[in-house]
């Protein structure tokens, strides 16, 4: 366990963060020429398609350093605050993070709000200096504003391209000395957090965790906290490129299992596994519940396609737990689903993958948010208000609350030496 090192990467959208994850698999030799590709952890075709990271993904890489084997695990995250949930659920795996910041743009939006997440828990922070090779890097300067940032010294600040590979050495003898080995008691009972989950059509659904105690075997007859539903793991091991299958994956590891779980409702994120004979009385605090800031419907083209669309959205939902959805109807497009996403993109790429992945045509409303509505009648009770058709006869109303946000401004000032005059 003293050689296992999990960390994730972490920056604003469009810093690198996955080329230089592509230099990490190359530097370790996780991947063979054959293997290799660009972005070569973001599977998805969207992905792909519009140069961001959707879903974090998480693989193992096998390292030697001084005669002895490491396990490093990496998550890679996305960048665009639509898809910060993913992060956080990412960083509640790990106990390392690579701040990664563009010389050329250097601190933005998400490189601030991220580094808070993974501050908030208690992450060792490794800052990296990307793309230094480019003709517009401004090295000296971005370097200052990281040290002001995170309070570290020049010299921890580690310099990297994620295009040339230059640095990448440095980031795996940082990862190695300065991100702590994972803490738990391999002969407690079984303590495993839930982080990810895929549905898969041939194998049913595939759950991604961390173990925190404990040890998981294949064959064990586990249980699902959240739910109190026992299975058997028909299969459990490590995420290399492909699913690499073990005997057991021991405390402080990341991997996978499978128990032929066919109903997507039975897995929660942030759920803990433990032992069904031998079961561990704390429950592993997950992250935070995912807060939509936009509304919109979700209808199926054809009103006979209900109880698919329904489907659909239950297994996508288990890949991004980010999704809120409940029933409503409409007297245009009948039956069909009011949704709760992160942002504008985040509703974009739902509607996409819906599409893509399942093959439901939808029709999405203009998106809005939720108002809440007093009665005279009675002024503490709460009316909360989704649609205009919704609002109680104006005789009758009290008052009406529209949301706000509560926002921090951020800004980092340079203040040059005025030019003196001769």
């Amino acid at each position: 366990m003293k050689n296992i090192r999990n960390f994730c990467i972490i920056a604003h959208i469009d810093h690198g963060k996955s080329t230089l994850a592509d230099r990490l698999l190359d530097y370790t030799g996780s991947v063979t020429d054959r293997e290799k590709q660009d972005q070569l952890l973001d599977s998805m075709d969207l992905e792909r398609e519009r140069g961001i990271t959707i879903k974090s993904h998480a693989i193992q890489m096998d390292y030697t350093h001084e005669g002895e084997d490491y396990i490093l695990n990496l998550i890679d995250t996305p960048g665009h605050v639509d898809f910060s949930y993913e992060v956080s659920r990412s960083i509640a795996a790990c106990e390392g993070a690579l701040l990664i910041v563009d010389a050329a743009q250097s601190i933005q939006a998400q490189t601030i709000s991220n580094l808070y997440l993974a501050l908030e828990n208690d992450l060792e922070i490794i800052p990296v200096l990307n793309k230094v090779d480019l003709p517009s890097a401004n090295p000296e300067e971005v370097t200052d504003d990281i040290v002001d940032l995170l309070g570290c010294r020049p010299e921890e600040v580690i310099h990297a391209s994620g295009k040339t590979g230059f640095g990448v050495g440095n980031i795996i003898q940082a990862i190695i000395d300065r991100v702590p080995a994972p803490k738990g008691d391999p002969d407690a009972p079984l303590q495993a957090l839930i982080f990810d989950s895929v549905y898969n059509s041939y194998r049913g659904i595939e759950t991604y965790f961390r173990i925190m105690n404990g040890e998981i075997k294949k064959g064990q007859r586990i249980k699902f906290m959240a739910t109190n539903n026992e299975y058997f793991a028909d299969e459990v091991g490590t995420l290399k490129l492909n699913q690499v299958v073990k005997q057991s994956v021991k405390t402080g590891d990341v991997g996978y299992l499978i128990t032929g779980i066919k109903t997507a409702k039975e897995v929660k994120v942030g759920d803990t596994i433990t032992d069904a004979a031998n079961p561990t009385t704390e429950i592993i605090d997950g992250f935070e519940d995912v807060k939509p800031m936009v509304f919109a419907g979700i209808y199926p083209v054809d009103t006979e396609d209900y109880e698919e669309l329904r489907y659909s959205m239950e297994k996508l939902q288990l890949n991004d737990a980010s999704l809120v959805f409940a029933p409503e109807s409409s007297a245009a497009l009948g039956f069909g689903f009011r949704c709760g996403f992160l942002g504008m993109l985040h509703m974009e790429i739902i509607q996409e993958r819906l599409e893509r992945e399942f093959n439901m045509t939808v029709i999405t409303t203009v998106p809005n948010v939720s108002y809440h509505a007093y009665t005279k009648k009675n002024p503490n009770e709460i009316l909360i208000l989704n649609n205009p058709t919704d609002l109680p006869d104006p005789s009758r109303l009290d008052r009406v609350e529209e949301p706000f946000i509560k926002a921090s401004i951020l800004s980092l000032i340079h203040i040059s030496e005025p030019t003196r005059p001769y």
